[in-house]
């Protein structure tokens, strides 16, 4: 049986670390993947990915590293995702994995105009995701994590955008019928995106925005958090 894959382009800071765990457990979690199926790769570390057709699906995690900085890692990261999309690979992009294969199929990453957005942010699904697979069983709006600096500005021209938040036109992207990505964070719970607003609270006030604010207005995601499982299901990826 080929195995999930969860392709880590980062880790979490150490402080959240210690106290929730790290990415490819959250992704775990959310999308409901049996452990003895998952295989991680850290890319960031300069660990090898396989060949696309060697794995199941693959789920792309978020990163304090920046797309357009255009590391080697990252670069190669791109053209297996080129590779994988040849061969129709489920593919779940979020964060820095949405802008990565934004990137890596045309699409332009930049920073996000007006500064980070952080915090459970509505998000508005558009109209015409209701013909797509995955987003038609989403409700016209619901809330999810976000901490993002950067974002795709401007999605692949075969991309699809599904949703968006007040600050960020593109948070749910289709490439295809078998590859979607998120800015937002299904991943996260309640616990984890207090923890990042407490991280950049400095950040924040430096940037004119209100940490405390911020803070008070968490709250569960259970519709955002629903997304990995549902795409894991569709594929044929989750646990039974």
């Amino acid at each position: 049986m080929k195995p999930v894959l969860i392709i880590r382009t980062g880790r979490a800071p150490d402080t959240i670390r210690a106290r929730h765990g790290d990415f490819p457990h959250w992704f775990r979690i959310s999308a409901q993947l049996a452990l003895q199926k998952l295989r991680i790769v850290d890319v960031a570390a300069g660990e090898r990915l396989p060949a696309p057709h060697e794995v199941a699906g693959a789920l792309i995690t978020g990163s304090a590293a920046m797309v357009t900085e255009r590391a080697d890692w990252s670069e190669r990261t791109a053209g297996w995702i080129r590779n994988a999309m040849d061969v129709e690979l489920p593919l779940f992009g979020v964060c820095y994995g949405h802008q990565l294969m934004a990137h890596a199929l045309g699409g332009r990453v930049d920073y996000l105009p007006g500064g980070r957005e952080i915090g459970t942010v509505p998000i508005e699904v558009l109209a015409h995701a209701k013909h797509d697979a995955l987003a038609a069983s989403l409700p016209a709006n619901f809330r999810a994590h976000t901490t993002h600096e950067q974002s795709v500005i401007e999605p692949p021209s075969s991309a699809t955008v599904l949703a968006q938040s007040a600050r960020d036109p593109n948070q749910l992207l289709r490439y295809g019928q078998h590859a979607i990505s998120t800015q937002f964070h299904p991943e996260f719970n309640a616990d984890v995106m207090r923890a990042y607003i407490h991280r950049k609270r400095e950040d924040m006030q430096r940037e004119g925005f209100d940490p405390r604010h911020t803070f008070k207005q968490v709250g569960a995601t259970p519709i955002a958090r629903r997304l990995l499982s549902h795409f894991a299901r569709h594929h044929g990826l989750a646990k039974t």
